[in-house]
């Protein structure tokens, strides 16, 4: 039996061909310049010493508190546990589909049981039946038997184009993967340096607040002892009920952002993990590198994952053309039988069969065709997404790159202005307080240093934020691009 069951096996596996009808693939060509853009708001670009793919998180931020929130987001973030799975079922779906590239031989044993009356097995055989007192005769039958039922022999290819449909489209999850991985780091890290500015817009109202506060209680004094007016009195009160608002606007802003935070960590963050401010030496690169060549976006892994649907689109083709074709399938087994199960593998009588069927598709009613004109269908709208991916990552990064052209000047710029406004805001105090300017150039000169000081803070979180961005548009790693 042993013998037999091999046979049937080698006898499957040499018949069955392994002819593609899968259309040759070739990556379509990105469509997007092949240099990034230049000119004013772009500024000069740094050649990079290697692939920002290859730089890993760990590397990139230099804050020990923010690599401690991001390695615990990728821990518990129940998006990523989500993707894991999805890349555990592809590649369970890949495996199942690849079983059918193997016939399946299953073993059975059977006993069957009769009494048969001695007028019924006369009467049947016409023969005499001689008797010893019995009316009836008992048999006992029993086997056992291995084979391979309906075996389908992949001439044309159709069972392994399917197969590779399944691994393509595992490894298109398993990319998926990697840039939620990758869109995780960064949105950990953007909601994180978002709290930061918050925490520091909560503080300047405090501040504010705070000086606005002195600042009243002396114009009030001056009211009462006759030097200043109301309108003085009423004009700093704005100020100070300005800066409460907003610390009661930055207070409920900081508590959503933690909100926010521990939504994308998947659990409480430690106070003392918490920022207080835009740091800016929240990353250990001042100036991202970006290279020459536009070609690095086809490593992202969206991109990557994109060309893998293509692929998975690609062998469907081949199974529709297969369809066409003649299926043929075997069912065969091989076993013994004996009367008495204590000899069932010793003097049993052995038998085997062996059962090629072939099937060719003559009329179907256009499904043939229908399916073939679907997958083909199918592949075309692939090319499309392929493409698509391509230069939405080209636009992702240049609009990064645009704004890092100008964020620098900007950011100057604001610093210039704090600082003019706060020198602006010295002089009038000091003309108000002897006599010779209104209050409402105080109050205007204060109204100028908050809101430039605010926007100062926005500039930094701008900033911080755009290299973040241009990490995760460039593709870049997780540790040194090889995994959390």
């Amino acid at each position: 039996m042993r013998a037999t069951s091999t046979l049937l096996t080698l006898t499957a596996v040499l018949l069955s061909g392994c002819v593609s009808l899968d259309p040759s693939f070739r990556r379509p060509a990105a469509p997007i310049p092949s240099s990034w853009p230049t000119g004013a708001a772009y500024g000069p670009q740094t050649v990079a010493a290697s692939p920002v793919a290859e730089i890993g998180w760990r590397d990139f931020f230099a804050d020990d508190r923010l690599k401690a929130v991001i390695a615990q987001a990728l821990a518990n973030n129940r998006d990523l546990r989500l993707a894991v799975a999805n890349v555990a079922a592809a590649r369970a779906q890949y495996g199942a589909q690849r079983a059918d590239l193997f016939p399946k031989i299953d073993a059975n044993g059977e006993a069957s049981y009769s009494q048969v009356p001695l007028s019924t097995l006369g009467a049947t055989t016409g023969a005499a039946v001689p008797t010893s007192g019995r009316n009836s005769v008992y048999e006992r039958l029993y086997s056992a038997n291995i084979g391979v039922s309906a075996y389908q022999l992949d001439l044309f290819g159709r069972v392994q184009s399917l197969s590779r449909a399944a691994q393509q489209q595992y490894l298109a999850t398993r990319e998926a993967q990697r840039a939620a991985q990758i869109s995780l780091v960064a949105q950990v890290a953007t909601e994180y340096l978002t709290l930061g500015s918050d925490s520091a817009l909560l503080s300047l109202a405090g501040e504010t607040a705070a000086s606005g506060q002195a600042y009243l209680d002396l114009t009030q004094k001056r009211f009462e002892a006759g030097i200043a007016s109301q309108l003085d009195v009423r004009q700093a009160q704005t100020t100070v009920e300005q800066a409460k608002a907003d610390q009661a606007r930055y207070t409920a802003a900081v508590a959503m952002d933690r909100n926010a935070l521990e939504l994308l960590v998947g659990a409480p963050v430690a106070d003392d993990l918490l920022p207080a401010d835009v740091q800016d030496g929240v990353t250990a690169l001042t100036d991202l590198p970006v290279g020459l060549s536009s070609n690095v976006l086809l490593a992202r892994p969206d991109v990557v994952e994109a060309e893998h649907q293509l692929h998975a689109e690609n062998a469907q083709i081949g199974a529709a053309r297969a369809a066409f074709f003649p299926s043929i399938s075997l069912t065969g087994s091989g076993g013994v039988s004996s009367s008495a199960l204590s000899q069932l593998f010793t003097g049993a009588s052995r038998a085997w069969s062996f059962s090629p069927s072939i099937s060719l598709p003559i009329f179907a009613g256009g499904q043939n065709l229908a399916d073939l004109r679907y997958a083909e269908a199918e592949r075309d709208a692939a090319v499309a997404q392929y493409e698509k991916a391509v230069q939405t990552a080209f636009r992702e990064v240049a609009d990064a790159l645009a704004q890092r052209g100008t964020i620098d000047q900007q950011l100057a710029a604001q610093q210039a202005l704090v600082d003019a406004a706060a020198d602006s805001l010295r002089l009038s105090q000091a003309l108000y307080e002897r006599g010779s300017d209104s209050y409402l150039n105080v109050l205007t000169a204060q109204v100028s240093l908050y809101s430039a000081r605010q926007n100062l803070i926005a500039a930094r979180l701008t900033r911080a934020s755009n290299l973040v961005t241009l990490y995760q548009v460039l593709g870049g790693g997780l540790d040194g691009g090889k995994g959390a």
